[in-house]
């Protein structure tokens, strides 16, 4: 199963699905489980009810749902770091890839 295309709403669409998932930060996850967290998550709420899950989590217990929050964000900032953003020089990227640096150029003296 392949997860949408990265994008910043989307990631955070992510972090929120990660947040209601049963899956905890002490288990140091693998990116697999991440993404299959999420995919359950969602499966399970609905977009829209993992940010309504999310918001009664701050309600409740803010003290602790600030703190999984940070975390959920940032494993799905290492998760898909992978996935390109605009393209940069109008080259296209693909995960793995490196990619090159903006051409420069060499003047040459007539």
């Amino acid at each position: 199963m392949q997860l949408a295309r990265y994008h910043p709403s989307t990631s955070a669409a992510w972090a929120e699905a990660l947040f209601v998932s049963a899956l905890q930060r002490s288990d140091n996850p693998s990116a697999g489980q991440v993404r299959k967290a999420i995919a359950t998550a969602v499966r399970a709420h609905g977009g829209r009810g993992c940010a309504q899950r999310m918001a009664q989590e701050f309600g409740d217990h803010p003290e602790t749902a600030v703190a999984r929050m940070r975390w959920a964000c940032a494993a799905v900032g290492e998760v898909f770091a992978s996935h390109p953003g605009p393209a940069q020089d109008s080259t296209r990227r693909r995960p793995g890839l490196p990619v090159a640096g903006p051409r420069r150029r060499r003047l040459v003296r007539t």
